[in-house]
């Protein structure tokens, strides 16, 4: 089965269609620049766009970087404010005119990687973090996820955690992310006192430099590579939308 999965992300807004039994993009992934003005009308005039230029019909999952319970999102750390207390879903399936389900960003790549990637298989607490613009987390519990955990928005060092170490704060443009490494060491090792989890999934755009960071890190929990990278949230959104579940 076919489904459309769309992740909103802070900068940019990317889609394709995935078949959901093997976890595999079936068509080019589509990215449009996240609107500088962020408001839910901008941002569901760009999935429309996505959509489109996919001439998709069928069952859409959209990813947003915020608490989501029930299609409605409560939290907008990333994009406009005007998101909270939005009914994405009831919106986004009066736009498009498909069935579509609404959830929580690193939620998809949690249970993308659950099934096809670098959780597969693993029992116990496996926590899944993408570091991009923020950072985002996914919580698995023997293969269930607990939705909605937002642990970059734990307060660290008098800051949210993801002002301290999320993956935007890298220069692109140089080659010397140590300092960054230093401080996402010291969240990890925060983060693993309060949840003892047994194994870390490191994700987001950055974990393609992985080889580099993971000798830095120094936290009991296992420490892994996502292996579905930036595709781990368009493949959780197809599957909420092919499966109508997202645990």
């Amino acid at each position: 089965m076919e489904a459309m999965g769309i992740d909103i992300g802070g900068s940019g807004i990317k889609g394709a269609s995935v078949d959901i039994t093997t976890g595999e993009l079936t068509s080019e992934r589509h990215r449009i620049e996240t609107p500088e003005e962020s408001t839910p009308d901008a941002v569901v005039h760009v999935v429309k766009q996505v959509i489109d230029f996919h001439q998709w019909h069928g069952p859409v999952g959209v990813t947003v970087p915020g608490v989501v319970i029930d299609g409605t999102v409560y939290s907008a750390a990333n994009i406009d404010k005007g998101w909270i207390g939005y009914d994405a879903r009831t919106a986004l399936q009066d736009e498009l005119g498909e069935h579509v389900a609404v959830l929580n960003d690193a939620d998809a790549a949690g249970i993308a990687e659950v099934r096809y990637g670098a959780a597969r298989g693993r029992s116990g607490v496996c926590l899944i973090l993408t570091f991009g613009t923020g950072i985002g987390s996914a919580i698995i519990n023997d293969g269930v996820l607990v939705p909605n955990s937002e642990l970059g928005h734990l307060e660290f060092h008098g800051m949210d955690a993801e002002q301290y170490a999320a993956g935007r704060l890298v220069k692109r443009d140089t080659g010397d992310i140590g300092w960054w490494i230093e401080r996402v060491n010291e969240l990890l090792l925060h983060i693993d006192r309060i949840l003892n989890p047994k194994t870390i999934v490191f994700g987001g755009g950055i974990s393609k430099r992985f080889d580099d960071i993971a000798p830095h890190l120094t936290a009991r929990a296992e420490i892994v590579q996502a292996e579905l990278l930036n595709n781990a949230g368009i493949v959780g959104a197809a599957m909420a939308a092919g499966e109508g579940s997202i645990t």
